[in-house]
């Protein structure tokens, strides 16, 4: 028995691909923008002021780990500065 597959104009093609990459690079810059307002409101919440150099270091960052890393040290850290600085021993 043979499969059925539902194919369109392009599908397989250069065109097809580049669809695809756009859409997987389009999703990878959502999370990082939600990753960054994350660390931002998280910061915010527990009342910790964010100085625009802060603010713009993690606003330019389009590492997922990275950024990742510094979601994580946003609920501990007593300051945004902090964010950057390595835990002793790391």
């Amino acid at each position: 028995m043979s499969t059925y597959r539902i194919r369109f104009p392009g599908s397989g093609t250069i065109i097809e691909e580049a669809i695809l990459k756009g859409r997987e690079q389009g999703s990878n810059e959502v999370r990082i923008g939600v990753r960054i307002q994350d660390i931002l409101r998280v910061l915010r919440v527990r009342g910790i002021e964010v100085p625009d150099a802060v603010r713009e270091r993690v606003g330019s960052c389009e590492d997922l780990d990275v950024l990742g890393t510094w979601l994580d040290r946003a609920v501990t850290v007593g300051s945004a500065d902090e964010l950057f600085v390595e835990p002793a021993g790391a």
